[in-house]
């Protein structure tokens, strides 16, 4: 009799151990794409403040500001990892567009806002780049526990799923603004 207690006590701990280790990285996952999270709103937050600084610039290109915009709005429409590494993948490229055209207006180099916006703009696109590698792992953790055993015995009974990593196209390694 004590036997079968003491087996399905360390039973129930057995279980409560393995929940908690997936409950804590699941957190630390949702807690790591907060900070992925944080600073794609920091670089949206920095396209208006770009765009209006170049829009004194009458001959600028419009069809540039334009996509540039759109992306911007598809960023912040993303509702999971995936939608969020395509939107910040085209925002990357349209961004890149951007600079290159910008290239072409000395004035516009020379200004002192637009310049300081291109330095905020790469220095998020490192922070976005940091943010990333810690998902990336965070992910990584949760889903060997998810996946792997013992955890995989439990994972599916009490709702955990894999988690999605935050890829980014070959195209987008290049950082915007730095040109």
């Amino acid at each position: 009799m004590w036997g079968l207690l003491a087996i399905g006590a360390f039973a129930l701990a057995l279980v409560g151990w393995i929940y908690n280790g997936l409950v804590s990285t699941r957190l630390r996952t949702r807690e790591a794409w907060s900070a992925i999270d944080v600073q794609l709103q920091r670089r949206a937050s920095l396209i208006p403040n770009l765009v209006e600084s170049v829009k004194g610039y009458a001959t600028y290109e419009r069809e540039t500001l334009r996509k540039v915009t759109e992306a911007r709005g598809a960023l912040g429409a993303a509702t999971n990892p995936r939608e969020a590494a395509r939107a910040n993948d085209d925002l990357s490229g349209a961004l890149r567009s951007f600079f290159a055209v910008a290239e072409a207006y000395p004035d516009l180099k020379a200004n002192e806002r637009f310049a300081q916006l291109q330095s905020d703009l790469a220095d998020t696109e490192n922070k976005i780049a940091f943010a990333r590698n810690y998902y990336n792992g965070a992910v990584e953790l949760y889903n060997t526990k998810v996946q792997s055993i013992p955890g995989v015995f439990l994972a599916g009974l009490f709702g955990f799923a894999p988690a999605e990593f935050f890829m980014a196209e070959p195209q987008a390694a290049a950082v915007p603004g730095s040109i």
